[in-house]
């Protein structure tokens, strides 16, 4: 453990690693984040059992199971995104203003954000902390809290074990993971589900295919050429 750090920094990144996609090349490493974890002792004992019983299911399960599952827990559906922002801005303009600010808000912290990813990422995120100040860490992620505890509320709904993560990055900020009431994503299907042709349109009176569609006459009229107009 590197004394030079930060204090939680080494958890920030653990947590960071845990809640990134579990590559093979992570998974490898399961032990080492275990034993890192445990050395620091930034987490209480309750959280870090919890977290050591998510480290385990990780390193035991089959890979792609792992991998299934965690693209099934984070990729397919809003409430538990791992991109910050999307749960404030949706997909809305807004949202990438709050992306320059928040890389502006990484270099005036030192930090010249150059990842694959888009800065408001959850791992992204608490690696930037990982370099900050305890203080700076703390009042950072509990401006997410709000943010956290719907991810987590909504992980805690569908039994995930990554709630876990999720309320352990709540207790390095400081907060205690509040229950939110979480609003039911609509099925992939029917958010990716392409509208039938002439289902209707969106025109005034229209109905649905196979039902009587209301017809308008519209007087014609002629310019003073008699043209049809």
């Amino acid at each position: 453990m590197n004394k030079n750090l930060p204090a939680q920094s080494i958890t920030s990144r653990v947590l960071a690693k845990l809640l990134d996609y579990p590559s093979d090349e992570m998974r490898a490493h399961l032990p080492d984040l275990l034993q890192a974890l445990r050395q620091e002792r930034a987490l209480s004992p309750q959280r870090l059992g919890e977290v050591e019983a998510l480290i385990q299911r990780l390193g035991h399960a089959d890979g792609y199971t792992v991998q299934a599952r965690y693209v099934e827990t984070f990729d397919r559906g809003r409430a538990t995104s791992l991109h910050m922002f999307e749960h404030v801005h949706g997909d809305s303009r807004e949202r990438g203003p709050a992306l320059v600010d928040l890389q502006q808000t990484y270099a005036a912290g030192g930090v010249f954000f150059e990842a694959s990813e888009l800065p408001d990422y959850l791992p992204v995120v608490l690696e930037f902390v990982s370099t900050q100040p305890a203080g700076t860490a703390r009042q950072f992620l509990g401006e997410m809290a709000h943010i956290l505890n719907a991810i987590h509320s909504a992980l805690i709904k569908q039994d995930s074990p990554y709630a876990a993560a999720i309320g352990a990055v709540l207790e390095l900020a400081g907060e205690k993971p509040q229950a939110v009431q979480i609003t039911p994503d609509e099925a992939l299907d029917d958010a990716w589900v392409e509208p039938a042709a002439f289902d209707g349109c969106t025109s005034k009176g229209q109905s649905k295919p196979g039902q009587p569609q209301p017809i308008h006459i519209v007087k014609s009229q002629a310019n003073s050429q008699g043209a049809r107009i």
